[in-house]
């Protein structure tokens, strides 16, 4: 009897090794018996990427973006292959594709490209046959030929686009972890798995440094409206369901905690205070692809003032360089670059009608004596930039004092 389909989607960690990569097959022979269509989406074996990404730098250390696309794809082939052969070993159909043989077109911004559209006809012609359809994620290709990546966790983006475009029933994201949970586990053993959140919630805590699933899959599943769940790999319990809406949102305050390490402040001084000089800056910053967040420029009483702002760790270097060229460009004085820095933030939809709520976030940090270097806000999230080696005692006392730990 037919089911339905649904799109599955497994992690590197969930296929770390040829143990996991049969339970995989296992889970996935599981739906078949009961009657769904499968499309299996699989990211590359445990910690590949990063392994290539180091061979890659041992040989040049500023490889051309186009042919690091052509080796990080190399990852999820291996991984799909393998795939593949564990279900046939189980005795059922399946066929593995790379992101370019299942059309899925992207443009050319190489290392993180957006998909323009997908030809399913191939995937649609093997689930007819009876066969469970595995696609390598995280790539696509050009118009070209040329073969792209979609950006860090792209595999996520890969699900919900082809879920989006096979019109599928379910879309599932299986990962090492039993869902969302209000705040990383590892830093608060309290923490408490979300049954339910909304994609803007999974969205801001995606962006802010909560690392289950890539930003750019939720923007997605949101456009379309495509119900996700996030769950384990490892056992069969519900995970996460996210969602447009969520009973009771506006009485939770808070959903929860994230944090970020993976960000440095560069700080310009004496910066001539006139008008201009900022969109200089940072105009030259987009041009080059550094993703810029926050934005703090100290009111001026003389003529120069300061500006700081953050930027991906991964960009710091480049961006420093940037800033320190505009520096004399304008006759502004240093650059500073702070990589000794962790960004705290909250999110909750119910913070759009509560007030106070960053007053008192406010409060718990200076309760502990941690210094706020900079803040940003948005509907739904605050977010505070301090020392990294306050990082992990500012969640942990945010998380209680918000009261994350104790189930709704």
């Amino acid at each position: 009897m037919h089911k339905g389909l649904v799109v599955q989607k497994y992690g590197g960690s969930s296929v770390a090794n040829v143990e996991r990569i049969q339970r995989v097959a296992k889970r996935v022979v599981g739906y078949s018996k009961k009657g769904y269509d499968l499309v299996v989406v699989v990211s590359a074996l445990g910690d590949t990427t990063d392994e290539l990404v180091e061979l890659a730098d041992k040989i040049n250390s500023s490889p051309s973006e186009r042919e690091m696309d052509m080796l990080l794809s190399t990852g999820e082939q291996i991984s799909v292959a393998l795939l593949a052969m564990a279900i046939h070993k189980l005795g059922f159909q399946a066929i593995s594709f790379t992101g370019s043989q299942v059309g899925i077109i992207t443009d050319t911004s190489h290392t993180r490209a957006r998909i323009i559209k997908i030809n399913a006809d191939k995937i649609k012609e093997e689930l007819k046959k009876g066969r469970i359809v595995i696609v390598a994620g995280f790539q696509g290709v050009t118009l070209n030929h040329d073969i792209t990546t979609l950006g860090r966790g792209g595999s996520d983006l890969t699900a919900v686009a082809l879920a989006k475009e096979l019109q599928a029933d379910a879309c599932e994201i299986y990962t090492d972890v039993m869902g969302i949970y209000t705040t990383d586990p590892r830093i608060e053993p309290a923490a408490r798995k979300i049954k339910e959140i909304t994609y803007d919630e999974m969205l801001e805590m995606a962006s802010l440094g909560a690392q289950v699933m890539q930003p750019r899959s939720i923007e997605v599943a949101k456009k379309f409206n495509v119900p996700l769940h996030v769950r384990s790999s490892f056992n069969t319990k519900k995970g996460t369901m996210i969602i447009k809406e969520v009973k009771k949102m506006e009485d939770v305050l808070v959903s929860g905690v994230t944090l970020n390490k993976n960000e440095a402040k560069i700080t310009l001084c004496g910066v001539p205070d006139k008008p201009g000089v900022a969109v200089k800056l940072f105009k030259d910053l987009a041009t080059s692809g550094v993703s810029v967040d926050m934005i703090v420029q100290n009111v001026s009483h003389t003529r120069s003032t300061d500006i700081s702002f953050t930027v991906a760790k991964s960009d710091c270097n480049k961006a420093s360089k940037i800033t320190k060229m505009v520096a004399r460009k304008i006759g502004a004085g240093e650059v500073l670059l702070d990589e000794d820095i962790a960004r705290v933030s909250i999110v909750g939809v119910g913070m759009k009608s509560h007030r106070g709520v960053a007053a008192r976030m406010f409060g718990i940090m200076a309760d502990n004596k941690i210094n706020i270097e900079m803040i940003s806000t948005s509907d739904i999230s605050i977010s505070c930039i301090i020392k990294k080696k306050d990082a992990e005692i500012a969640v942990k006392k945010i998380h209680a004092d918000f009261g994350l730990s104790k189930p709704h």
